[in-house]
């Protein structure tokens, strides 16, 4: 017995690996600091649980549409529309269990075997792992420190093809906190409009959560909408990450493609969940407001401690709740030192190169955790790195 050989092609998300690591060390007695995770630590605000507890007495409990609660759909048009300032209906949206549905199903609908997908390399990871899954050709598109964790327009030109069937954007960014600029994005669409086969997927699951600037949506371009299909969701901005409760919204024929492979996969979102969700969008939004500026504040703790620290660097992130430090002055790659602070120092991070192979030479934590834990992270980390480092020149 055997696996199918494409299972080879199948990539992982390496923050749930080192958290179940975190966890063991922690049931033999070891206390950890768990900066690992891309998880908010703030509780799902209570006039949202409150919706969802509502709609369960209410009979929500049985199956719904595989694209989504009409109302819950009609929701979503309404927000995105106001916030991207192009106009959609409800049938052009589509309700998943979490944002990476969005990103596994439109590579299904819309990639054959061998065609060409451009994605940010470092990035999210199942970006790579579902375009190999699928067959498709990955062409990693270098995120650059030196740009303030942007990309060389240029390289981006260069890597288009008339075999780009799909190009992926995330802005604001995972791994990097990283936001792209007006002038980046401009190129960007000046260089699609010259291959019109080309979709694009453009990743925005942290567009609430930017400290500088305002968020931009090449939705907001003109004559993007019938090429673009929006990943955004609820688990970072409403802290609901348990909820598994994402959303595309995209031209109709493949939001179509991606609720006929929902109904093949899991049949539908609970309704109680989509309910609760019509609340997120439509209720009190000073809880939002309020945990941004808690994570600016972690943010600039974090950055300054971590420049504090001997062989690394840290650039400030405009946004989401990542740095991603350079620690090419420790000597040790990026695994081994994740792997040691995690044993030595009890600091639980994520090595670079769970973000592409271009992530060498950094680490990613997560600042969703207390001032108070950043602040014993780094203490941790100062004690251990002069250790770590003599044992790496050796």
């Amino acid at each position: 017995m055997r696996l199918a050989r494409s299972f080879s092609r199948l990539g992982t998300e390496t923050a749930f690996e080192v958290l179940a690591r975190a966890r063991a060390l922690e049931a033999q007695g070891r206390e950890i600091v768990h900066l690992e995770i891309g998880e908010p630590d703030f509780d799902t605000p209570a006039h949202i649980r409150d919706a969802a507890k509502k709609a369960l007495d209410a009979g929500f409990t049985h199956y719904g549409p595989s694209a989504g609660l009409p109302e819950t759909r009609a929701a979503i048009a309404e927000h995105v529309s106001k916030t991207r300032g192009v106009s959609y209906n409800p049938e052009e949206t589509v309700i998943v269990p979490g944002g990476k549905p969005i990103i596994f199903f439109t590579i299904l609908a819309l990639i054959e075997p061998g065609d060409e997908v451009i994605y940010p390399n470092p990035g999210f990871p199942i970006y790579e792992s579902m375009i190999s899954y699928a067959g498709g050709k990955p062409v990693p598109l270098p995120v650059q420190e030196n740009l303030e964790w942007d990309f060389d327009t240029a390289e981006f030109e260069r890597l288009l093809t008339s075999k780009t069937k799909l190009v992926i954007l995330n802005s604001p960014a995972n791994p990097t906190g990283g936001v792209m600029s007006p002038q980046t994005m401009e190129r960007v669409l000046q260089a699609l409009a010259k291959f019109p086969d080309a979709m694009l997927l453009s990743d925005e699951i942290y567009s609430r959560i930017v400290y500088e600037g305002q968020h931009l949506s090449p939705l907001s371009a003109p004559d993007m909408k019938k090429r673009t299909i929006l990943l955004d969701g609820f688990s970072k901005t409403w802290a609901m990450t348990g909820w598994r409760l994402g959303y595309g919204v995209g031209p109709k024929w493949l939001i179509d493609a991606i609720a006929k492979l929902s109904t093949n996969d899991h049949s539908c979102v609970s309704s109680f969940s989509q309910i609760a969700a019509i609340a997120a969008l439509n209720g009190p939004q000073d809880c939002v407001t309020a945990m941004v500026q808690e994570f600016k504040k972690r943010r600039d703790v974090i950055v300054q401690g971590l420049n504090s620290l001997p062989g690394i660097t840290c650039k400030t992130p405009k946004a989401a709740f990542y740095v991603f430090p350079n620690i090419k002055g420790t000597g040790l790659t990026s695994k081994a030192l994740a792997d040691a602070l995690l044993s030595e120092a009890g600091v639980a991070c994520l090595p670079g190169t769970s973000f592409g192979a271009l992530g060498e030479g950094y680490l990613r934590f997560s600042y969703a955790n207390s001032v108070a834990n950043i602040e014993k992270a780094i203490a941790a980390m100062r004690t251990a790195l002069p250790k770590l480092s003599a044992v790496a020149s050796q």
